[in-house]
């Protein structure tokens, strides 16, 4: 403990990690309450890997946990540890984001501050905090999440671990989503002016506005559209409208899953997540899980490295982040 403490600065309070660090625990487990080493402590400039993750170098006790996680379970190997003895550092030795759609996962695995939620710094404390279990909806795979909340403001969202579907991992979308409950998120109706840009208005304009429109076009000419989130009563007083309208198209699988044969086993995945990892060979059909289903695609990725899984692509290749080849 004395060891790692050397250098590492006495930042507890001031700390996002306060209340929640590996290091906080051992110390007080095993740590003494006073240290022999006299000389001063070293100071590491901080590294910009871009507006989800932030670094105070200073804080790293070397444990390279954000490295292996970078190379195995991203594939972007971007991260890494240079200098010697004293002046060892862990960073990019060419400063570059980290770009990964699983990069603030690394603030998870951090035992102490020196990776922490750009968004989230400063915010509130983690005993503030009621933590609720539940499951993500922004993508397929159904990942394991607790939703943090202080009063009635959610604060943040964490992985939950669960094996046989996100294993200990939620990509960055479902972490920092909770932005458009306050801070990302439109707060009047805008309307498009005459040189085509967005002004805000009331409410009363912008349903005057959409009326207009809507009386200068035929039934047959519109389509109603209801999103992924919509509530089922949203969707029936859409209906209702579009219908007295005189218009009948009217559609809410906008993911175009009408088009699926009424077979189950047509789009289900019978070898379920964790299965994916085991198998011998794997057709990806004009999708890119990377970026649609993350999770999905570190278990793809586990499975080409560790069992030598062959993954075929049909229509573009996209960088998959492991060896896939094409099917013409």
């Amino acid at each position: 403990m004395e060891f790692l403490l050397l250098n590492h600065p006495l930042d507890c309070p001031i700390c996002d990690q306060g209340g929640e660090c590996d290091l906080q625990d051992q110390a007080m487990g095993f740590g003494s309450d006073r240290s022999r080493y006299f000389f001063d402590k070293r100071s590491v400039n901080d590294k910009n890997l871009g507006p989800l993750v932030k670094t105070i170098m200073t804080r790293c006790i070397h444990c390279t946990r954000c490295v292996r996680f970078a190379e195995e379970v991203c594939g972007t190997p971007i991260m890494g540890t240079f200098g010697r003895g004293r002046d060892t550092e862990v960073g990019t030795y060419v400063e570059q984001m980290f770009n990964s759609e699983l990069s603030g996962n690394v603030v998870d695995l951090c035992p102490v501050g020196a990776l922490t939620s750009k968004p989230y710094a400063f915010v509130t404390r983690p005993w503030e905090l009621k933590n609720t279990e539940t499951i993500d909806v922004l993508d397929s795979c159904g990942a394991n999440i607790v939703v943090s909340a202080r009063g009635t403001e959610v604060m943040r969202v964490l992985p939950r671990l669960n094996e046989d579907v996100n294993e200990e991992w939620i990509s960055d979308k479902s972490r920092h989503a909770i932005d458009g409950l306050k801070r990302q998120r439109l707060t009047a109706p805008m309307v498009k002016n005459s040189d085509g840009f967005f002004e805000a208005c009331t409410w009363q304009e912008a349903l005057e506005h959409v009326a207009a429109k809507l009386n200068t076009v035929k039934g047959s000419e519109v389509q109603a559209l209801a999103g992924d989130l919509s509530s089922v009563e949203a969707m029936v007083a859409l209906k209702d409208l579009m219908n007295a309208k005189g218009c009948e198209d009217v559609e809410c699988r906008t993911d175009a899953s009408s088009a699926l044969p009424d077979v189950r086993a047509s789009y289900t995945l019978n070898s379920t997540l964790a299965g994916i990892e085991e198998a011998d060979a794997l057709l990806l059909v004009g999708c890119n899980t990377r970026w649609e289903a993350p999770l999905l695609n570190s278990r793809i990725r586990k499975g080409v490295v560790n069992w030598g899984l062959r993954v075929g692509t049909i229509g573009a290749i996209p960088d998959l982040s492991y060896v896939q080849f094409s099917w013409s």
